[in-house]
């Protein structure tokens, strides 16, 4: 018999494409996917084009998520910061219990919620459902493997904030004072979605956090940067209120992800981003991406 194919969700997403990273890698290995997206559109064509089954739907309207998880076998969750968020992973989960027989539902969380509980509150609403997700899943008695990045190196924190800055101005402008972090880089994470698919038996019931190699504050960041670059790079440690209010609402965003946003600029202050793990070096056999490895690979965001 054929094997059953393993459904990747978010499959067209845009903060780093983990969805369609994983898509891609699995295909290389000549594994059948069926890859789930929100709407039909170019990004869904070129998942086509790596000879992956595609599906359109909604991750919280039952009837599409069954029509994309029938005869699946594994499953990777992972869906876009969206107020929608519980919503599609109780639907999934119920779905799962109750039609499909899944090896193992790999599910995308972040790191804040292993600092939360029930009683919780100075974290974004976007936290809180992700740390009721994992309550869920974890409920459904479903085999759930659970990866916690940190903060992504393509988040717009880093992209607008850092790279942007960077590119225009030589300056990195955030409101994370003396604040240590560990950004991860995308890739990395997939790598280790793509992993834990292929070979899920020693990962059931497992939680990993994934950091990159170093946490560090922003001004040592800043220097890493610069040595990569070539060129001079200071941070620059705005007001957080004047940050929120006129740096972060140029952008236009949706009030769900703005708060989630702006929220973790505030935790980052708090240090509440001071993790390092060696979580994907475990898994792939290779280390975590670094500043300079990250700058090399994308030479094009540190350009005007």
């Amino acid at each position: 018999m054929a094997p059953a194919p393993i459904l990747v969700t978010g499959a067209a997403g845009s903060v780093g494409g983990i969805g369609r990273t994983v898509v891609e890698e699995l295909r290389r290995r000549d594994l059948p996917v069926r890859a789930m997206v929100h709407r039909e559109d170019e990004r869904a064509d070129a998942l086509r084009a790596t000879g992956a089954e595609v599906v359109a739907g909604d991750l919280a309207r039952a009837p599409d998520v069954v029509r994309a998880m029938d005869g699946c076998g594994r499953m990777y969750f992972g869906m876009s910061v969206s107020s929608r968020y519980l919503e599609a992973t109780v639907t999934t989960a119920a779905v799962a219990r109750e039609y499909a027989r899944l090896e193992v539902l790999v599910n995308m969380s972040q790191m804040t919620v292993s600092q939360m509980d029930l009683t919780s509150t100075t974290e974004s609403d976007q936290h809180r459902l992700q740390w009721l997700g994992e309550q869920t899943l974890d409920w459904s008695g479903l085999p759930v493997t659970h990866l916690r990045p940190t903060v992504f190196m393509e988040n717009p924190l880093f992209s607008v904030f850092v790279y942007s800055s960077i590119a225009q101005e030589g300056t990195i402008r955030l409101p994370f004072g003396t604040g240590r972090t560990s950004p991860v880089a995308a890739r990395d994470v997939a790598a280790v979605v793509t992993e834990i698919l292929v070979g899920p038996s020693s990962h059931i019931g497992r939680t990993y956090h994934l950091t990159g190699p170093a946490s560090v504050d922003m001004t040592t960041m800043a220097g890493e940067f610069a040595d990569a670059l070539g060129r001079p790079v200071s941070y620059v440690d705005v007001s957080y209120e004047a940050w929120v209010n006129h740096d972060l609402r140029a952008l236009g965003l949706p009030d769900h992800v703005f708060q989630h946003l702006a929220t973790m600029a505030r935790l980052h202050a708090e240090n509440r981003y001071d993790r390092r793990t060696d979580d994907i070096e475990t898994i792939t056999g290779r280390p975590a991406t670094g500043v300079r490895d990250f700058v090399h690979e994308h030479p094009e965001m540190f350009t005007k």
